[in-house]
């Protein structure tokens, strides 16, 4: 099964593999064919989450490595190894997520802040650093960060959330620059998007909140299957946008 889908022969790295959403994307990568390469901090919630991939699309190559992704070094280490192994990188899908709020914006607390760039946005920029160039050698590679709706409409109670992640999408949007000046005059071949949610759901939350209505949430699931239809769509279709999935504020 795992060699016969959409993305049969693709190598995609996956960092923050070990929670819900990297779970659902390790998935549904591995049914559509691609060899994939789990990143988490954690290694016993990467190895339970590699397992499980592996397990259900039936035999698919899916294996995990424990990286601190906040040491610039390490992330490049990793995607080097990444590509001596399989020969090649064709995308690499951004996971790593966390938030804090505050009830007002008075009592916004900047530890939240300093939390919150590291998170979201210093491992986005060791990520692209680690791998635009691998990415830029494949002829279908994709960076793929995952954002949320807030940050193009910040509320007083997320300032530290929605900064944090308006900075991680202008800083994807700038290496999508780079890949449509490589690109030339034929356009680019490589493309980093940004997808957009208003927030995640999975069925562990809805288990402990069996009332909960989750408006507007993105189940991981149909995240993961968003994140394998970018491959579908050219590289300048997709390039330098954001991508919704959900309502635009």
């Amino acid at each position: 099964m795992a060699g016969n889908g959409a993305l049969s022969g693709a190598v995609i790295a996956v960092a923050g593999a070990g929670g819900p959403a990297g779970r659902a994307a390790l998935l549904r990568l591995a049914e559509a064919g691609a060899t994939v390469v789990g990143a988490d901090n954690d290694p016993e919630r990467l190895s339970e989450a590699v397992d499980a991939a592996r397990y259900a699309a039936g035999g698919a190559t899916v294996t995990g490595d424990t990286v601190d992704l906040l040491d610039l070094h390490s992330t490049r280490e990793w995607a080097a190894h990444v590509e001596k192994d399989f020969g090649r990188i064709d995308g690499l899908v951004h996971l790593v997520g966390g938030w804090r709020g505050s009830e007002t914006f008075t009592k916004t607390s900047l530890d939240d802040w300093d939390f919150l760039e590291l998170l979201l946005i210093r491992t986005v920029q060791h990520t692209s650093l680690a791998f635009h160039e691998a990415l830029q050698r494949s002829d279908r590679g994709r960076y793929l960060l995952i954002s949320a709706a807030g940050a193009s409409k910040p509320t007083a109670g997320n300032a530290a959330y929605a900064a944090a992640k308006a900075a991680a999408e202008a800083w994807t949007l700038a290496m999508a620059d780079y890949f449509r000046k490589a690109g030339g005059p034929d356009g680019p071949t490589s493309a980093a998007a940004i997808l957009v949610v208003k927030a995640l759901v999975h069925d562990a939350m809805r288990a402990e909140r069996p009332n909960a209505k989750f408006a507007g949430f993105t189940d991981v699931k149909e995240l993961a299957g968003a994140i394998v239809d970018v491959w579908s769509k050219p590289a300048a279709e997709v390039n330098g946008k954001r991508l919704w999935l959900t309502e635009k504020p």
